[in-house]
């Protein structure tokens, strides 16, 4: 098989699968058809589902983008959180409980540092490593004491 006879397969078989794709449609809709379906919804008391079956009108949020935009928007559902006032007492508290653990462990950890830093200047002075030697001082110095008892 020769060069041009694969080119023409190729674009043969390229051109069919473009003659199976479906073509996407977009729609587009009038700002006046938009009001009047916000009017019905908002006068008619007619549901947003009920709205865009009566007029084929696909796409979840379509609809509800349109309240926003020429309508009221109390039609849109809302969240609305209901609190006791112990519960907002409470999470307060637990804010400030936050808030305060934050602080202490800020200050434990500069605390830290510093006690860090402390050691290494020490032993830096007396040329030794001061957690090392520590720990054999003081069970040398507790020897002595129990000789000397």
């Amino acid at each position: 098989m020769s060069c041009p006879d694969i080119g023409r397969q190729i674009f043969k078989i390229k051109s069919e699968i473009n003659m199976t794709r479906q073509q996407r449609v977009i729609i587009r809709y009038s700002i006046s058809f938009k009001q009047k379906v916000v009017k019905e919804i908002e006068e008619e008391g007619l549901g947003i589902a009920e709205a865009s079956r009566r007029y084929g009108i696909k796409g979840g949020s379509v609809i509800q983008k349109w309240i926003k935009q020429f309508g009221k928007n109390h039609l849109l559902n809302k969240i609305v959180r209901v609190e006791v006032k112990g519960e907002k007492d409470r999470v307060k508290e637990l804010e400030a409980e936050i808030k305060k653990l934050k602080i202490a462990l800020a200050d434990t950890t500069m605390e830290k540092h510093a006690l860090e830093t402390l050691v290494e200047i020490v032993n830096e002075h007396y040329q030794t490593d001061v957690k090392k030697n520590l720990g054999q001082q003081s069970s040398k110095g507790v020897r002595r004491k129990k000789a000397i008892q």
